[in-house]
């Protein structure tokens, strides 16, 4: 089995003249990355591989999230499409077991739902679990089962 977690930033500041990719956290965006990490490991799961967008507040989140691992800062995820990422994530190391992939919505959101269903939404700092049986090159969408999901303004 493979896991992929699906991360969505936290919570950004909205700064009047800054670029969107410069964009920091805010107070409860910096807790709240770092409680989703927690939650992460409390449920037993360690990244083998952490791939996130090259913006400020999906950097941030990911540093937050997991102090420990190297990151692996991808300019395609910002902006990207759910089939984008999945193009991404298709072309990982099949050694990894265990990756997250860190990035914005809606295509962060669209690509957990593509591959494991569902009906929820995925509010900044949310983030979704899924397994698959597939090697990461052989992932389509649809072949994922959703372990679980996190919210931080719901727990």
């Amino acid at each position: 089995m493979r896991t992929l977690i699906v991360l969505r930033h936290a919570k950004a500041a909205q700064v009047p003249g800054l670029a969107d990719r410069d964009r920091p956290l805010t107070e409860r965006g910096e807790r709240d990355a770092g409680r989703a990490g927690d939650e992460i490991r409390a449920l037993g799961y360690e990244p083998d591989l952490v791939l996130c967008s090259p913006s400020l507040r999906t950097r941030r989140t990911a540093e937050l999230a997991f102090p420990e691992r190297s990151v692996s800062f991808e300019r395609d995820i910002y902006e990207a499409y759910a089939d984008e990422l999945l193009a991404l994530v298709r072309l990982q190391d099949p050694e990894a077991r265990t990756l997250v992939l860190c990035g914005h919505n809606p295509g962060v959101h669209e690509l957990a739902l593509g591959l494991a269903g569902g009906d929820y939404g995925f509010r900044p700092g949310s983030f979704a679990v899924i397994e698959t049986a597939s090697a990461w090159v052989d992932l389509w969408p649809g072949e994922g089962r959703l372990v679980t999901r996190w919210d931080p303004k719901q727990a």
